[in-house]
């Protein structure tokens, strides 16, 4: 059975390029058939998978062509490792909710049944903070079963993720989606992993995975492609081997408890941020 995984983060914490070389990982070192549908406006969650190609996104084709035209052969492409890539897209600039831009994509995917089409992962992957009821969706209406937040040991970075929690407690009951844990991409801050481990145990979830910083995710970017695509023998690849593992055998799935902004700035204050 496919499982839905839904990945959120502060706006520039990496979301689609940890979301990108993981589920190369996947494919690669795991033998996984995977789906990335990006959820964001931008239509950039696919790019390293697709050697840098933008793909036409499912909002441009409706709008030029017609609901017709959104079909699996328009709108999806397939890239290193065989997976599978669908852009959402969004409205013209300054026009329309992006939001809604979500809403539509997936429910033309869902009704061509593509995430049940010989999947073993499918990840969404969400812009930003649940700031609306759009980019809401995967929590909301169950669309996604797993949560993961990327995070790192920055203050708005541990605000973003502490904001998305809440949004998930929200839905957790009727939707049933849980988070899987934080994954932090290291900023290298001090006291970092210290920080993460705790304000993990405080949510009641999970560092599923410390992934630390290396050039070499930027040296695999200006090359557009995926860390594990541009050397698989490097220790950066096995770390994301090693997420894309966890990930696979997670079976530890919960409703955080977020903190109080008080508590939140206690902890910070604790590891010297706010000093």
């Amino acid at each position: 059975m496919v499982r839905k995984i839904a990945i959120y983060g502060k706006g520039g914490i990496g979301k689609s390029t940890t979301t990108q070389n993981t589920a190369a990982a996947m494919a690669h070192f795991h033998n996984k058939k995977v789906m990335i549908h990006g959820c964001d406006p931008k239509a950039d969650s696919t790019r390293m998978i697709l050697k840098g190609k933008m793909q036409k996104t499912m909002m441009d084709t409706l709008r030029e062509e017609g609901e017709e035209a959104c079909t699996v052969d328009n709108v999806m492409s397939v890239g290193y490792g065989g997976i599978k890539c669908v852009e959402s897209g969004g409205p013209e600039p300054g026009v329309g909710c992006a939001g809604r831009g979500v809403i539509t994509a997936i429910t033309l995917m869902e009704m061509q049944k593509v995430y049940e089409d010989n999947l073993d992962f499918v990840f969404f992957d969400v812009l930003g903070d649940v700031v609306c009821g759009g980019f809401a969706m995967p929590i909301r209406d169950g669309k996604a079963e797993e949560i993961y937040v990327v995070a790192s040991g920055e203050m708005m970075a541990l605000y973003a993720a502490n904001n998305l929690c809440k949004g998930m407690v929200k839905y957790a009951n009727q939707s049933g989606v849980r988070l899987g844990g934080i994954i932090c991409n290291s900023r290298n801050v001090d006291g970092e992993l210290d920080l993460i481990e705790k304000f993990c145990d405080k949510l009641g979830t999970q560092m599923i995975h410390f992934v630390p910083r290396d050039n070499i995710v930027q040296k695999a970017e200006f090359n557009k492609r995926t860390v594990v695509d541009y050397d698989e023998t490097c220790k950066q690849a096995s770390e994301y081997g090693d997420l894309g593992e966890k990930i696979i055998n997670n079976e530890n799935f919960v409703i955080p408890e977020p903190l109080k902004m008080e508590e939140l700035e206690d902890l910070v204050v604790e590891f010297g941020i706010l000093d």
